[in-house]
Order: structure tokens, then sequence, then C-alpha cells
């Protein structure tokens, strides 16, 4: 069954909340995501100053370790239709590769400058992958990286499958699911995504009055987190973290 479409207002608004945000919200509504649909190993964010990713999942897997099998006329028909499928779809995409190469995970980097501002311009925000990635100080102007490890090399690397099932250290991933990623790490989207906006709202809501019914008298905010200030001055830990 796929999901029902997501509303330019929602998306916008998923914007301006962090990926752990987000998760609290999910925490707090649908208690059954704690244990499922986020990545659960450090990610290298190369531009942790850009605002979080929200978009929907073009997916693919890669390996290097060995050259394509496919050879000749069917490789350049693989690739015409990864980069096909890459420009297809809602927008806007977030690319997301799984590497299949096992414990060699990351041997070879698909991204770099060329891939970067290929993708970029087939209207993607930026790449979730367990792979490598390569060329930082070349990688596309506001493109966002979150990849499993930096490396030098492309190797042998090549797509094997596209438009497919993925998994980023334990968060899968279907075509056209909906992605929220920032510097922490990717959380996808399933049947409650539409209500994710007003479940943050009601959770830091809640947060904030739990606070100021117990004394507290001052309350920042910090990127939609909440950070309480005590009445002798001390900071109490963020709601959630």
């Amino acid at each position: 069954m796929s999901n029902p479409p997501v509303l330019k207002k929602t998306l916008d608004e998923l914007r301006t909340l962090d990926t752990p945000t987000v998760c609290n919200a999910l925490e707090l509504t649908s208690p059954e995501r704690r244990i499922y649909g986020f990545t659960v190993s450090p990610l290298v964010c190369i531009r942790p100053e850009l605002p979080p990713m929200v978009g929907f999942a073009r997916t693919a897997t890669i390996s290097a370790i060995a050259p394509d099998t496919v050879k000749g006329r069917a490789a350049r028909e693989k690739r015409d239709g990864y980069y096909e499928y890459m420009g297809s779809g809602p927008d806007p995409g977030i690319t997301v590769i799984q590497d299949v190469d096992g414990e060699k995970r990351g041997f070879g980097a698909w991204w770099g400058e060329v891939n970067s501002n290929i993708h970029k311009g087939l209207g993607s925000l930026g790449l979730i992958t367990d792979g490598s990635v390569r060329d930082l100080p070349d990688i596309a102007e506001g493109f966002q990286m979150l990849a499993g490890s930096v490396g030098p090399s492309h190797a042998w690397v090549h797509v094997e499958e596209y438009d497919c099932e993925v998994e980023i250290f334990a968060m899968k991933v279907s075509p056209g699911d909906l992605i929220h990623a920032d510097q922490h790490g990717a959380l996808v989207g399933g049947a409650t995504h539409l209500g994710l906006v007003r479940q943050t709202k009601i959770f830091v809501a809640r947060g904030l009055d739990y606070w100021r019914k117990r004394g507290y008298l001052e309350v920042r905010r910090s990127r939609s987190r909440c950070v309480i200030v005590a009445l002798q001055g001390q900071t109490i830990p963020r709601i959630g973290g």
C-alpha cells in the first residue's frame, strides 16, 4: 500500500525540527518506534551546518570489491536506468544507497564531486549511505552527505540494483519512504508521517508544561528542543535527551 501524499507545508515544518526531536515525538506517540526505523550506528556528516533533510527515498545498492559482471549494452542500460530513476518520483528526493560488500563495506566510493553534482541536478537533497564518500572539498554546494566512512578510491564501484529495498545501519527503507535526517543520523517515516509535526508540537508543549508546573522560571528554545533553566541557575537536561 502506498503512503498518502505529504503536503509541502508538512515537509517545511518538519525541516524546522532536528531528527532527535522527531524521534522524541515518535517515542511518545508511537512507543513501538523506539526499536526500529532509525540508524543505529554513527554516520559521518560531511556538512553538519546544513539544515535537516526531509524528502522521499530513491534507493539503490552498490558494490566495489570486484568489477560489475554486467557488461556492454546491458551495463549502459543499467546505468541510464539508474540515473533516470534518480530523477523521477516525488520531490524532493534523498538518495539512500546500501553498500553490499559486507565486512569490506566502503571499499570504494560511489560518491564524490561528480555524483554529488549529478544527483543534486536530479533533485536530490543529499545522500544517506553505509558506504564511503570522497572529494569532500568539492561536493556540490548545499548537498548533504551522511556516510559510513570516508575513503580515497573508486575501486570497482558500480550500481548493483536500484528502486529496491535497502537497509542502512538497521534502518530499512523502501523506495518513496519519507526520510528525516541531519548530523545525528536518519529516521524513516511510516504510516504516521502526516502526524509528525502535530505530534512533535504536542510533545514540546507537554514538556514545557511539565517543567513550568514544577517551579522552573525560564524556558529557552534551541532548534525546537527544550532547554530548561532552573530557579537556582542549574541547567536541566534536554527533554528526551
